[in-house]
């Protein structure tokens, strides 16, 4: 499989669910590194997020991964010299968000990483680390979320877009979003 094809697979990709493997920290302090590395100083912090930061959750086997900077457009900046150091975006999609940007990374037509970019400190980084901190805190609430995105992951099998919506409601409630301290 070339390059093209391994990115074509990754990005039509169906939603499955793996039990929790504890490989993922290691894969995350790897990519954390490699980023530090190629982008030194370019990042306040590089934070593992999502479903692979929470022992014992069943995930996507994909790391996410929250990197903190300045401010949208030095988010901007960074995109190209990422696409050059392995990771793969869309502009269209990207144009869409506002308050972070996208890219990923990918193998042998699976997705492996997903890099969030976002202003440290800002409202939707608090809202990222709040929730992962939540999951990590209480075993019933990641329990019930692992239920919950099973059934997701079934319902939305071949719509990553709509199996990340029916997430939202979720997050919002366990966050209870008013009161969400901040987070560094």
């Amino acid at each position: 499989m070339n390059k093209m094809e391994s990115l074509n697979q990754a990005i039509h990709e169906e939603v499955a669910l793996f039990p929790y493997n504890a490989a993922w920290p290691t894969l995350f302090e790897q990519e954390r590194e490699r980023l530090q590395q190629l982008f030194p100083g370019d990042f306040r912090a590089i934070e593992h997020i999502g479903s692979t930061a929470v022992p014992g959750l069943s995930a996507k086997p994909i790391i996410d991964i929250l990197a903190g900077v300045d401010s949208i457009a030095r988010a901007d900046e960074l995109m190209e010299p990422l696409c050059r150091a392995s990771y793969a975006t869309s502009m269209e999609y990207n144009a869409s968000l506002v308050e972070r940007r996208w890219l990923m990374r990918f193998a042998n037509g699976r997705r492996t990483h997903h890099l969030h970019l976002m202003v440290y400190g800002g409202e939707e980084w608090n809202q990222r680390l709040a929730f992962r901190n939540r999951l990590r805190q209480s075993a019933e609430l990641a329990r019930q979320y692992g239920n919950r995105k099973r059934r997701w992951a079934e319902e939305f099998k071949t719509d990553r877009e709509a199996y990340t919506a029916a997430k939202g409601s979720f997050i919002r409630d366990a966050l209870l979003v008013q009161n969400v301290p901040k987070v560094h």
